[in-house]
């Protein structure tokens, strides 16, 4: 059952890397039409940023992200014993190698992990979990951030990031040479109707494509944080640990803003900026009340 979900997310993997620069084509054919007039400089504008940062966060992935959510990197047990310590025994629970540990200095407890291999993972930790929960809730969070390790769930989660945030790139890119009324040039003239026609779709298309971006990325995470509760049980033999975890994170406040990056929130165990007013598509996770009645069904 492991090694069939690890070989299925690698597949995942590559669908989800050329499904995304098939979008990133469109998005980009949009950008091309509604700046030059013509979609081949857009789309080979999309495809060259799309390469470079899928490129650079697969080299560089954990310093990105922690970055992103201005997370602080623990080199020592002495640093933070406990956390240190769990990490490092949920890992070899999971037969993954020990990965890097931060800490995020914030009051709401969360966590996640992210990284593109086993070999190349962090985890990342707030300050708020470490104060809230106890050894038993702490691991249990840590056994489900190892089985994202351990399925390659990260890697998938990385591909997701790096190709939203190049499409978010795009889309600000066409709409702000709007603002700057890069859209009344000559060529909207010499075009006649169809060629606003196609101005307009092109803009809507920029517009839009964040959203559709984002949610491809949500619906990843929520399809997966299942299968990382239930792998989370299994590590640790222990539903209760992980169900009173996510209580505990339920009941608390949302993350600062300053401190996670809107991009990067589906890789959090639990939804970082308590923002789904809207259940559903715009869901970054599953309802935390059918997880928990998940655990308690194992």
């Amino acid at each position: 059952m492991l090694f069939e979900q690890i070989a299925k997310n690698k597949r995942k993997t590559i669908l989800l890397f050329f499904g995304f620069f098939l979008f990133m084509g469109v998005v980009g054919a949009a950008l091309g039409t509604y700046m030059f007039g013509r979609w081949m400089p857009g789309v080979v504008i999309a495809l060259v940023a799309g390469i470079v940062y899928a490129v650079f966060m697969f080299g560089q992935s954990t310093e990105v992200v922690m970055s992103m959510n201005h997370a602080t990197e623990v080199t020592s047990a002495d640093q933070a014993p406990d956390l240190w310590h769990i990490v490092e025994d949920m890992a070899m629970v999971a037969q993954v190698p020990m990965p890097r540990v931060f800490i995020i200095d914030d009051p709401s407890p969360n966590a996640f992990a992210t990284g593109n291999d086993p070999q190349h993972a962090a985890v990342a930790a707030t300050t708020g979990i470490l104060q809230r929960l106890n050894r038993e809730e702490l691991e249990g969070v840590m056994a489900h951030e190892m089985t994202h390790v351990r399925n390659y769930d990260i890697r998938i989660q990385t591909i997701a990031v790096a190709m939203t945030s190049a499409i978010a790139l795009l889309a600000n890119l066409g709409t702000h040479f709007w603002y700057f009324g890069g859209g009344n040039r000559d060529r909207d003239r010499e075009g006649g109707g169809s060629n606003i026609i196609g101005i307009v779709v092109s803009l809507l298309v920029l517009l839009l494509a964040p959203m559709a971006a984002t949610l491809v990325q949500l619906a990843i995470s929520r399809n997966r944080e299942y299968l990382a509760d239930a792998g989370a049980v299994e590590l640790t033999r222990n539903p209760q640990g992980l169900i009173n975890a996510l209580t505990k994170i339920s009941q608390s406040e949302p993350m600062s803003e300053q401190n996670v990056s809107p991009e990067s929130a589906a890789l959090y165990i639990a939804n970082p900026l308590k923002g789904d007013k809207l259940a559903g598509l715009f869901a970054t996770h599953p309802p935390m009340d059918k997880r928990i009645e998940a655990l308690r069904n194992l």
